[in-house]
């Protein structure tokens, strides 16, 4: 088991809801509304994959591409609005998340 992979990816699930939270607090949320759906997507694909090495399913590195894939982007999205720290700390974690699932 790779606790490694799977500390980063629970960090990532926890960035991820805090950054959809945050944003919803924001004074334009149509602005944010591609952010907050892909915190949402990139929080429920860190999930899964998380339980899938966690069990050490013969499916994980399947897994793992999609959330690397979706880590990408939330990541290149709350780049976007790094001048907000939720948005920075965010895009981090999915950065971080991105090159763990890669190198699984």
């Amino acid at each position: 088991m790779n606790k490694d992979l799977i500390r980063i990816l629970a960090e990532c699930t926890a960035a991820c809801n805090y950054c959809a939270v945050s944003c919803l607090q924001e004074d334009d949320v149509k602005m944010m509304e591609r952010c907050i759906r892909l915190d949402l997507d990139c929080s429920a694909i860190c999930k899964v994959a998380l339980e899938y090495v966690s069990r050490d399913s013969t499916l994980a590195k399947e897994v793992l591409d999609v959330c690397a894939r979706v880590c990408r982007e939330c990541g290149e999205e709350c780049e976007k609005h790094s001048h907000m720290e939720h948005c920075r700390v965010c895009a981090e974690a999915c950065r971080r998340c991105e090159q763990a699932c890669q190198q699984a």
